[in-house]
């Protein structure tokens, strides 16, 4: 059975030490659920065309060309061999810059991950940069040209091999600022905050990928399957959002405390004679004892 296809085969370089490496991709989605686009009327796929945007007549491939809009309306416009002679030359070598404490990496900065192998010739380097870095609990900062353009990778040890993942530029990640400005400025204490630790505490665990499921895939599959077999799926009710004067109560129930209880309802007419007639049963029954002749053994 043939290996993984290489994205990418280049080299690796620490200090004075080199060997040739490849990167593979990591993460895929060709196996999710593809939908193709048909006339509702016809139930026929449609096709994609390029329109002229003033003339509305069909423009081919051969005469579409790239264009940057420096005004209103107004383009420069870029041949395909320009665009290719100013992309910086590679020398195909991730060149490291520096190593970083693993507890430094920002999360949000990631783009997307490739397993980096070693090549046969050069599996000594490689094993001596992937352990020096997990004994030190360090990644790697490199950079390189990848995929025309020049990007900045990290790269850390993982199982057997390193995973390199590319990342966004600092114009590319939007502030936290304006996501978080209407956070109100205040401090949860006492009781709430306890009970909050107690339910964390009480749901720790380990991160397992093999337990998550791709709920929208699912999702569509089964709608898939019941359209087929022309059924309609059931309507989900949509959750609701705990008010600020029941959260404590919320929050007592998920540690497992101060449960509500549910009392049975009662109509007026239980509530007002139930209790009456039950006391009034006693005496009636003691009066039928006392009425009733003894028997004798015959």
């Amino acid at each position: 059975m043939a290996g993984p296809r290489a994205n990418w085969k280049g080299y690796i370089k620490f200090g004075e030490v080199t060997c040739p490496v490849a990167l593979y991709t990591a993460a895929s989605s060709s196996e999710r659920i593809a939908f193709n686009t048909l006339n509702r009327k016809t139930g026929n796929r449609v096709k994609r065309e390029f329109i002229d945007s003033e003339t509305g007549d069909p423009v081919e491939r051969e005469d579409q060309v790239k264009g940057y809009e420096v005004e209103n309306g107004q383009y420069v416009v870029l041949e395909a061999d320009e665009v290719v002679a100013a992309i910086p030359d590679s020398d195909k070598t991730l060149k490291i810059d520096a190593f970083i404490p693993c507890s430094q990496i920002d999360t949000s900065y990631f783009d997307k991950p490739y397993y980096l192998a070693p090549d046969k010739m050069g599996r000594d380097a490689f094993l001596l940069l992937r352990d020096g870095m997990k004994k030190q609990g360090v990644a790697a900062i490199a950079r390189t040209v990848l995929f025309r353009r020049v990007r900045t990778v990290l790269i850390r040890a993982h199982g057997k091999g390193l995973i390199a993942s590319t990342l966004n530029f600092d114009y590319e990640v939007r502030s936290s600022e304006e996501a978080f400005d209407d956070m109100p400025d205040m401090k949860i204490e006492g009781e709430m905050l306890e009970l909050a630790e107690h339910i964390i505490g009480t749901k720790k665990g380990s991160f397992d990928a093999s337990t998550f499921d791709d709920r929208y895939e699912a999702a569509v599959a089964e709608l898939v399957k019941a359209k087929i077999e022309g059924r309609s799926l059931p309507k989900r009710q949509a959750p609701v959002a705990s008010r600020p004067s029941d959260l404590l109560q919320a929050l007592r129930e998920s540690a497992g405390i101060g449960a509500k209880v549910t009392k049975p309802k009662r109509t007026a007419a239980n509530a007002n004679g139930g209790a009456g007639r039950q006391k009034a049963a006693k005496p009636a029954a003691k009066a039928k004892q006392a009425q009733a002749p003894p028997r004798r053994a015959g």
